[in-house]
């Protein structure tokens, strides 16, 4: 079954530029917004576009609210996830200039009693090399998030495990970091984390209508939604204040994120030295290149220098790309969890604005991939059985099988079932995060469907996460 969408009529010509993109490439940004909306089932995508250096494009598409209907707008804030983690950054590297202290400050001078807190540094909590596990790795809301969380219990808890790795040896992506972060800035400037960052941050770049999670959920038009395999949507659960906290705690409307990228591009918040620690990805004890700068992902778009972070809570998904030489962004915001079509979006309006210079690079080839392939064969079982309407349970974690209650199982009996007997199942991708290998598969039907789902798994093979992302 398909939503009905509704495209909102609003296009806004944001304060300040009277640019916008030319109509021919405006028309082909919608129809290609209409037609991933329309493949995916996603409610809405809320698009926002830089080009010469202006705010050139902001549309929405689709429905903000499903029942009743809302169409949805521009002006709506969406929730940005981790896309967040850039602000907090931004907060250390303030601290930084003012002199109250450097990214090089080990943990320990802060919170001696977590792990090696004396061999972890801030610049490894801001590149995702310090070991710390992530305590937030699902894509669905667990029965934890259910309820009102603490950040400093969340990193004595995480922080004060076994590290899953030396510092600054691997590259491992963990919201703890970043809780970890901003409780650091909480203590050197002695504020509350929220305060400090809109005085300091959010002020001085310009930013209005921007939401806090923790404490302004009631205010968001927008509804998040979450599907059970290819099943009619569902409203989602957003996770309880104090869960995110300086990883993903930011809300706001399409337009404010291009203001932000732009005050990157312009380097009009930081200093140039600043600016540089941002934008320079961190670089490994063996030498290697992590591809992670401090809150944003450093890499080659086909010639043109990219800086990137997508972000998800409960019932959004959201995307961010800035071409900082090219003064080129696009931010595209979604309101449904596990679901690739910011992404697509992102991809598919890439190539109208940056013509390609070079074939685009890959990475190498994660370890994680023996794991994951050594998984196919039974997720090809699981799936069988999930068109039954059954699962073994023993194969699942509590936090996983919370999530196969009676009303998912049901959704995806009746929505995979039509598709006929898996024929294939291939790893897209894998890679370590939060103690777990986490793995992406092309699942394929006798029908002619093929499905690309989403797997965690921990070290004594339980699932821990199990999803359908959508078609490929």
């Amino acid at each position: 079954m398909r939503l009905a969408l509704a495209t909102a009529l609003l296009a806004t010509s944001l304060p300040g530029s009277a640019q916008q993109l030319p109509p021919d490439t405006a028309a082909k940004v919608a129809t290609l917004a209409q037609k991933v909306l329309a493949d995916s089932g996603v409610p809405s995508a809320s698009i926002g576009i830089v080009q010469d250096n202006h705010i050139v494009y902001a549309q929405a598409f689709g429905l903000a609210r499903v029942t009743p209907p809302l169409p949805a707008e521009a002006s709506m804030a969406y929730p940005i996830g981790s896309i967040s983690k850039q602000f907090t950054a931004t907060a250390i590297l303030i601290l930084q200039q003012q002199g109250k202290l450097s990214l090089q400050d080990p943990v320990s001078k802060f919170f001696p009693e977590l792990t090696r807190a004396k061999d972890v540094k801030i610049i490894n909590l801001l590149t995702h090399t310090s070991g710390y596990q992530d305590y937030a790795p699902q894509d669905y809301t667990i029965p934890a998030w259910k309820v009102p969380g603490d950040p400093l219990a969340v990193v004595h808890e995480f922080a004060g495990k076994s590290l899953d790795f030396d510092p600054g040896t691997q590259w491992q992506y963990s919201n703890t970091n970043f809780v970890l972060a901003a409780l650091i800035v909480e203590k050197v400037s002695g504020e509350p984390f929220a305060k400090f960052l809109r005085d300091n941050v959010l002020k001085p770049a310009h930013l209005e209508d921007v939401l806090n999670l923790n404490t302004d959920q009631a205010k968001l038009q927008v509804t998040g939604y979450m599907r059970n395999a290819l099943a009619p949507i569902r409203p989602a659960a957003l996770e309880a204040p104090g869960w995110y906290f300086g990883d993903g705690d930011l809300a706001m409307p399409v337009g404010q994120l291009l203001k932000w990228d732009l005050t990157i591009i312009n380097q009009t918040l930081l200093t140039p030295a600043s600016y540089k620690q941002m934008e320079t990805p961190y670089i490994l004890t063996n030498g290697k290149d992590s591809g992670y700068g401090l809150g944003v992902q450093i890499f080659d778009y086909k010639g043109h220098k990219a800086i990137e972070h997508s972000g998800e809570v409960g019932g959004f998904v959201a995307e961010n790309i800035l071409f900082p030489n090219d003064h080129i962004v696009i931010a595209v915001l979604t309101n449904q969890e596990a679901s690739a079509a910011a992404a697509d979006i992102t991809k598919q309006i890439a190539p109208l604005l940056l013509p390609a210079t070079a074939p685009a690079t890959t990475g190498a080839t994660d370890p994680a991939t023996t794991t994951a392939q050594a998984f196919a064969p039974h997720l090809q079982t699981i799936v069988a059985n999930l068109q039954k309407g059954a699962i073994d349970r023993s194969l699942f974690t509590a936090n996983c099988n919370d999530y196969f209650d009676a009303t998912a199982l049901a959704d995806y009996q009746s929505s995979l079932t039509p598709l006929g007997a898996v024929t294939s199942v291939t790893v897209g991708h894998a890679r370590l995060r939060g103690g777990m290998t986490f793995s992406s598969y092309r699942v394929a039907f006798s029908g002619g469907t093929t499905l690309i789902f989403s797997v965690y798994l921990q070290p004594d093979g339980k699932i821990e996460q199990l999803l359908v992302e959508g078609k490929a």
